[in-house]
């Protein structure tokens, strides 16, 4: 023991004589000698007062060959006094400047205690005397000042008086009564709010199973209404209504496309977008369109005033997103995502190409045809600028670009010489919006926004055989303007409003051999005004929203009502009940004249109503819900009716009986949605069911009444999210109902030379389940930079689910069925660096 001792006693000392040794040889010297020593390596300039300098000495440098602002770095942290490199040649020095203030509730004149002051280098957090204090890097540096529910503040430094502690007051933000009811309605991010939508916040976003970031129509599928019976992002059922029955809005411009690799994966960078709301009921009077539903994306509406970004790159593309701050007073947003195909095709990037294309001519055609040189690429760049040159006005421009182009070469031997032809579909979209702000007092703002959108659908069928080349175009521009004024007194809110909104959509089919070309074009105005009312007492535990909408479509001399409900009352501590209603209407739809069309690629069109043939769908739906709450525990439940009249056979997606008739109809549906969700601690596990019964009506079709295509009775998902600071970890299954299909009689399968249907829907596709997993490892780099990396499985079983059937005649005259499946066992991975 005594030996054990004199040894521990021995190292101490010799590790204290080393370590007065190494300060005895490495003494502190006067910071001049040191910045005079950096200035001749560099080639540098450093302009400062004397006085700030005076007896500040520094250890010398450990390493001369070090960089310039390796050395920067490290006296900035053994003075502490601040450097700014004003030119690659000028570094200026001064000291930190102290900013102290109280924050105040300007309407009760009360401290507030925890709002976050923001500045480049330093935060800090008010007591509960409203009392802050932190420190600054120059005067041109812009502050902060954010708390939940009032306006975020941004200073100038410069123009604030430094010798005495400032009195900030804050206003509360009454924008909207958009305040969240329900936090983590799902898992972190997914929230309930008081205007009766569930939105998605990116930036508290964990992990839903099998996506490994926040892919915007993706993340709305697991909530309990919304199914795609494709497994596609482009087409999103939302309460048994098909796909083009949604309005997608993209920062309050409408988008007639949604989807890369033709609907596989979301066009919309989800660094872009903010935060997302999906509406299944009680609309807002302000939008129009969107029988079944609404999904409104929105980027960030605040002026950023520091610099950020990432660079991130998975198994099918790159991306690009930078905050870029352009003065005190404005930002500028910038998103770009590029897929891999030019560079390296990953096996997950294979995987998705055979899914987009199956019985398609890009690898179906006839025997003496092959295929080759099959290509693939998508791109999307979206930015938004936001200014603010005064408190009360806010300027947003927002622009977006979509692309998916296909094309592949097809070879045959045509009069015995080897000819090639090029077939190509391409899909791309061009918008851009101009909104303006003008808050005249506390109570009373308006705000009037533009947009143009523009969409172009174009194939080109080289017929190698036939030496016949088919053109195919479908092209949608829309013009839209809205006022609304918004009025806020004590517990109530008041909104008037006007919007007019001009389609023309163009069709177009162009055959060479023999020649025929047909040009359909369409334009259709439409004035819009609506009023709103919505009351919410001072307990908050009782909420109103009436509206209503009236529409004038000057083509057709039509005028359309549209009334608008929603309330909401608290029971208790633990339960909430909520009762809505609307009625709505849309002028566009998507046809299909034959499942060839546009190479099969995209067989679907846009086309405006012509109130006769095409005619203007209009809904009606009304529902009822009650949820529950209470440590961690929540149970919602709604049960809800929707009828829609007004649809075509041709906006349907027929591919077995009914593909080629034209008839006019409508459908109703009856149905109910549970979601039971259980918070513990850093995990969120969730299972949800929905119910509905879809069923058409068709007056001139042979069975007047039979099941929808989208009518997908039982619904079931079950997932468990964990969420830390470093990982996020979630798993999770999705079980549904096959869809309605039609098979062949058994016995007469073919008459007078078509493939003869037994009953319309009468029997389903196999059921659809799929095992999903995902996982994010996020760490970081150094002080400024922080990275993340993910893995996720799509289909863990590999299961082949059907997604859809059709049948045609072969040589023998006899009906052969065609089957499309879903994605099978597919992973993703991602890393991504944020700056």
């Amino acid at each position: 023991m005594d030996k054990t001792r004199l040894y521990i006693a021995l190292i101490i000392t010799f590790l204290a004589f080393q370590i007065s040794f190494g300060q005895s040889q490495r003494q502190k010297v006067p910071i001049i000698e040191v910045l005079s020593e950096i200035a001749a390596i560099h080639s540098v300039v450093f302009n400062y007062e004397s006085s700030i300098l005076k007896d500040v000495k520094v250890y010398p440098l450990p390493n001369k060959e070090s960089s310039l602002s390796f050395k920067i770095e490290n006296l900035s942290k053994q003075t502490n006094l601040v450097f700014n490199k004003v030119s690659p040649s000028v570094i200026t020095i001064s000291q930190p400047i102290k900013f102290c203030g109280f924050i105040y509730d300007a309407s009760l004149d009360q401290p507030l205690l925890g709002a976050t002051i923001s500045g480049n280098k330093d935060d800090a957090i008010s007591d509960a005397n409203g009392y802050f204090e932190m420190e600054l890097s120059s005067l041109e540096e812009v502050v902060s000042v954010r708390y939940i529910g009032f306006k975020t503040i941004r200073l100038q430094v410069s123009k604030l008086d430094l010798l005495e502690c400032s009195i900030i007051s804050m206003s509360i933000e009454q924008e909207f009564i958009n305040t969240v009811l329900l936090e983590a309605y799902l898992v972190r991010g997914i929230d309930k709010n008081q205007d009766w939508t569930t939105s998605i916040n990116y930036d508290k976003f964990s992990l839903l199973p099998g996506l490994i970031e926040a892919d915007v129509l993706q993340t709305v599928q697991a909530l309990p209404s919304i199914k795609s019976v494709d497994e596609t992002v482009s087409n999103i059922n939302i309460r048994g209504g098909s796909n083009d029955q949604n309005l997608i809005l993209w920062d309050d411009i409408k988008m007639y496309q949604t989807g890369h690799f033709f609907g596989l994966i979301s066009s919309f960078n989800p660094h872009m977008t903010q935060s997302t709301s999906v509406i299944n009921n009680g609309t807002d009077v302000s939008f129009t369109d969107g029988v079944s539903g609404t999904i409104h994306m929105q980027t960030d509406k605040e002026v950023n005033s520091n610099f950020s970004g990432n660079l991130g790159v998975n198994f099918l593309n790159v991306e690009l997103f930078s905050n870029i701050p352009i003065g005190n007073k404005s930002s500028l947003q910038v998103a770009s995502r590029k897929s891999l195909d030019d560079f390296y095709r990953t096996p997950t990037y294979n995987t998705y190409f055979d899914r987009v294309t199956q019985y398609t001519e890009a690898q179906n055609n006839a025997a003496e045809v092959t295929s080759s040189d099959q290509g693939f690429d998508f791109y999307d760049t979206s930015l938004r600028w936001l200014y603010s040159p005064t408190d009360k006005d806010v300027i947003r421009v927002n622009f977006i670009l979509l692309n998916n182009n296909l094309s592949f070469n097809e070879t045959a031997l045509f009069n015995e010489v080897l000819q090639t032809k090029e077939s190509s579909a391409s899909q791309n979209s061009i918008g851009a919006g101009i909104n303006y702000k003008r808050q005249w007092k506390e109570d009373f703002f308006t705000s009037f926004s533009i947009y143009e959108s523009n969409y172009k659908l174009r194939s080109i069928n080289a017929d190698v055989l036939s030496q016949q080349f088919f053109l195919q175009e479908n092209t949608v521009s829309e013009t839209s303007l809205k006022v609304e004024n918004v009025f806020l007194k004590n517990q109530w809110q008041f909104k008037l409003g006007y919007s007019f909104t001009e389609t023309e959509v163009i069709n177009l089919r162009d055959i060479d051999l023999p020649r025929f070309v047909r040009r359909d074009e369409e334009v259709l105005r439409e004035h819009g005004a609506f009023g709103q009312t919505w009351f919410t007492n001072a307990q908050k535990d009782f909420s109103v929203r009436a509206g209503i909408r009236a529409n004038y479509l000057t083509k057709f001399n039509k005028a359309i009502i549209e009334p608008r409900l929603s309330v909401r009352k608290t029971l208790g501590d633990h339960f909430e009940m909520e009762a809505l209603g609307e009625f709505k209407h849309q002028s566009t739809s998507q046809i299909i004249n034959f499942q060839n069309d546009f190479l099969g690629i995209e067989s679907r069109r846009w086309q405006l109503t012509d109130n006769d043939n095409i005619p203007i769908m209009e809904s009606k739906q009304a529902s009822l819900g009650v949820l529950y709450k209470n440590k961690g525990w929540l149970l919602d439940a709604k049960a809800y009716y929707k009828t829609v009249e007004g649809i075509t056979t041709q906006s349907q997606g027929f591919t077995t009986k009914y593909e080629f008739e034209r008839q006019q109809g409508s459908y109703d549906v009856y149905g109910a949605e549970f979601l039971l969700r259980k918070k513990f601690r850093k995990f969120s596990s969730w299972m949800s069911y929905s119910y509905l019964t879809n069923t058409y009506a068709f007056e001139g079709l042979e069975e007047v009444q039979f099941p929808s295509n989208f009518d997908l009775t039982h619904s079931f998902t079950m997932g468990s999210t964990y969420s830390s600071d470093s990982w996020n970890i979630s798993g999770g299954f999705n079980y549904r109902t096959g869809k309605p299909t039609s098979i062949p009689l058994f016995g007469n399968e073919v008459s007078n030379g078509n493939v003869n249907f037994d009953t319309a829907n009468e029997q389903r596709l196999r059921d659809y389940l799929r095992i999903d997993a995902s996982a994010v490892y996020k760490f970081k780099i150094n002080g400024r930079f922080r990275s993340e990396i993910g893995a996720s499985l799509w289909n863990i079983s590999n299961r082949e689910n059907v997604i859809n059937n059709f049948f045609r005649l072969n040589e023998s005259g006899g009906a052969d069925q065609f089957s499309r499946f879903s994605l099978g066992l597919t992973s993703n991975m991602v890393f991504r660096i944020y700056f």
